[in-house]
């Protein structure tokens, strides 16, 4: 079976009619016993996969003066036709199924591992986000994500996107509210956190070559908690930013004593002095 053939059967042909409209294609116009010559086909078959296609808007009928004849609708206009039928169907199954399901009876928690899995599944929850997204990313993840994110906003769905990369220009994948900054205190991998709607989320993080690992889960703790990240990171980042050196002289002593020992990630360490460097690095180079 040829290639062409097989996705044509992909796409809900038989493999009669992906012959005929392949044979059409090659040479046309031809009469049903010349199409059923070309391809290869039984000459009893020939003019019931005919009408087919013609129901399929794959070929068209032309009557002259030595009869009926059949040409082909060009390949990109059938394509594109598909193109449409498909997506019109798979909302419409979207909007069925969503009707149809049942609120989890339980809140799971599902382990990913993979760079194309966990980003499937970043995909699968940016395009089920229905009100509001939040991000945090690197330029390689918002680069892959870019098209479902622009659906996102294109349906309306409100976007706070924070830039892990801090980037100092924007580069037009990230969507909706965007903040860059270097917050992410360990830079040997790239962490990746999607919330959809309040109600789920999918963090994780990618490592060297096709290395990644993450969580998707309903949780509303850990929903919570990685949204509260994400907001909490960008608000911190903006005062420290804005602040800059003033900020020791306005604190208590106290404050400051607390800080100096409540390192990033759990690690002990000056707070302060660790993030103040982390947003003075400017752009992070993107980790492999």
């Amino acid at each position: 079976m040829s290639e062409p053939v097989a996705q044509l059967r992909d796409l809900g042909f038989s493999e009669y009619e992906a012959r005929a409209y392949l044979a059409l294609l090659h040479k046309s116009p031809l009469n049903g016993y010349e199409v059923a010559k070309e391809a290869g086909l039984p000459r009893a078959n020939v003019y019931g996969v005919l009408q087919k296609l013609e129901d399929r808007r794959a070929i068209v009928r032309v009557d002259g003066a030595e009869g009926t004849r059949y040409a082909p609708v060009p390949s990109d206009e059938l394509v594109q036709q598909l193109h449409e039928r498909y997506d019109e169907t798979l909302q419409a199954a979207r909007s069925s199924l969503r009707a149809a399901s049942k609120p989890p009876e339980y809140d799971y928690v599902a382990n990913v591992r993979g760079a194309s899995a966990l980003l499937a599944h970043a995909a699968a929850l940016v395009d089920a986000a229905e009100e509001r997204l939040t991000l945090a990313l690197w330029p390689p993840e918002a680069q892959a994500l870019t098209d479902n994110v622009a659906r996102a906003q294109a349906r309306g769905v409100a976007i706070t996107t924070l830039c892990l990369a801090a980037c100092p220009q924007e580069c037009g994948a990230c969507r909706g509210h965007i903040h860059r900054y270097s917050v992410q205190p360990d830079d040997s991998a790239r962490w990746l956190v999607v919330v959809a709607d309040g109600a789920e989320v999918l963090t994780g993080q990618m490592g060297p070559g096709q290395e990644a690992q993450a969580i998707r889960t309903r949780q509303p703790l850990l929903v919570d908690l990685s949204s509260w990240f994400v907001r909490h990171s960008i608000a911190l980042a903006a005062l420290l930013a804005d602040l800059g050196g003033r900020l020791p002289a306005l604190l208590k002593p106290e404050t400051l004593r607390i800080l100096a020992s409540a390192g990033p990630g759990g690690q002990e360490g000056d707070w302060l002095a660790t993030m103040t460097q982390l947003l003075q690095s400017g752009q992070k180079q993107v980790p492999s």
